[in-house]
């Protein structure tokens, strides 16, 4: 689903126009970034929560060279899906919609 779509889909729920649910949707993705930015989790019930993780500097190589390269310090966001969201995304999909397990069958030495 695109930002589009989804401000079409809020602006129905919401029984508003779709500019002023791209605003609440815009204030709202603010809020999470700002609040990531300072390094707060986010925990919504239900969904799940966001967390910033942080990751050290360390040394790689360069695969086509093999020289040694400093890899820099990065924070990047984990988001974490709760209970209640795996057990309906787990719900969703019933045992019939799997595709049968295939067998491979054995090459002759």
């Amino acid at each position: 689903m695109t930002k589009s779509e989804f401000v079409d889909n809020l602006a129905m729920r919401l029984e508003c126009s779709k500019q002023e649910s791209e605003r609440v949707l815009d204030r709202v993705l603010e809020t999470l970034k700002g609040a990531l930015m300072n390094g707060e989790k986010i925990d919504f019930r239900g969904l799940g929560s966001f967390k910033v993780r942080e990751s050290k500097s360390r040394q790689g190589r360069n695969p086509k060279t093999g020289e040694t390269i400093l890899i820099p310090a990065k924070r990047s966001v984990a988001f974490r899906p709760g209970k209640e969201l795996t057990v309906m995304l787990n719900r969703a999909v019933s045992p019939k919609e799997h595709a049968p397990e295939e067998r491979l069958e054995e090459v002759p030495a």
